[in-house]
């Protein structure tokens, strides 16, 4: 596999050290990035090369990744002359770990089968850190063929990593992911803004209880930040906003009720209104500390 031709799309806070971690799997990688200077900056750290369009950073590749914001920046990075899919050769996989739509994953996969090319829709969960340390959860979707020819090289970044079903699927299951968070981020605000609104030692509180079945990944990873009141680790509100968006949409054509979800934008919507949306998900304990321990 180190010897197949790889190319990264977005190099942003996942897609740069993911394209690092493929450069590290002994991959000689071609990488493409809005910004140039970062790009540049990749190269000078990991070697490799860069180019000056997707179609350009993609030509003769056989495995092109790409990271990029939402559906129509996928859209641009992949189809029209300078997109992704006019470099590609016939029979590469292309393997999108934007968290997106499923409608933009079908619809690009099917475009991908048009120029006999592959696709897999195989967003990524573990946040920054996750990416870095070279530990992301992949659920993709796709052709079972591609993904078992794509998956050791995914592997150079995730430690979970699984065929969802088919095209669309990973991007369901992200939704499933970014449900669940959302209510496990508003219990864990809720836990913590009220050990400190009754003066409690809320650290001890959360060494004590995350050993028990309260615990979670946001408890371990986050309660002492939050109790700290630093909210520059990770995912931003500005983007699980545009995830649970995402839900929502999707909810309302497979019947789903989202009602906690529901609440939980609208809270992270007056983060936002207040200059918090850059802040990462776990921010939305700023809005239940008592206002008198300011």
């Amino acid at each position: 596999m180190a010897n197949d031709k790889v190319s990264f799309i977005g190099l942003g806070v996942m897609g740069y050290p993911m394209a690092g971690h493929l450069a590290g799997g002994g991959h000689q990688v071609c990488v493409y990035n809005r910004t140039a200077a970062k790009a540049e900056r990749w190269v000078e750290r990991h070697g490799g090369r860069l180019a000056g369009t997707p179609a350009a950073a993609a030509e003769g590749a056989d495995f092109v990744f790409a990271c990029v914001g939402n559906d129509d920046d996928l859209r641009s990075v992949t189809t029209g002359p300078d997109g992704a899919f006019a470099g590609m050769k016939k029979g590469a996989i292309f393997i999108d770990h934007t968290t997106a739509s499923a409608g933009i994953a079908r619809e690009l996969a099917a475009s991908a089968a048009q120029r006999r090319l592959s696709f897999l829709d195989a967003p990524v969960s573990g946040g920054q850190a996750g990416a870095e340390n070279g530990i992301l959860t992949v659920m993709a979707g796709g052709d079972p063929a591609s993904f078992d020819r794509a998956r050791p090289l995914i592997q150079c970044f995730a430690r979970t990593v699984m065929r969802m079903g088919d095209s669309g699927a990973g991007q369901l299951t992200k939704m499933v992911n970014q449900i669940c968070i959302a209510g496990l981020v508003q219990g864990l605000s809720e836990g913590v803004a009220f050990a400190v609104n009754a003066g409690l030692d809320a650290r001890r509180v959360f060494e004590v209880i995350s050993g028990g079945a309260a615990q979670s990944w946001q408890m371990v990873n986050r309660h002492q930040t939050m109790i700290d009141n630093q909210f520059d680790f990770g995912f931003a509100v500005d983007w699980m906003r545009k995830d649970l968006g995402l839900c929502f949409e999707e909810s309302e054509r497979n019947g789903s009720e989202l009602p906690v979800s529901r609440i939980i934008d609208a809270y992270y919507a007056e983060v936002q209104a207040a200059g918090g949306g850059r802040y990462d998900t776990s921010s939305l304990v700023t809005r239940l500390y008592r206002k008198d321990l300011d």
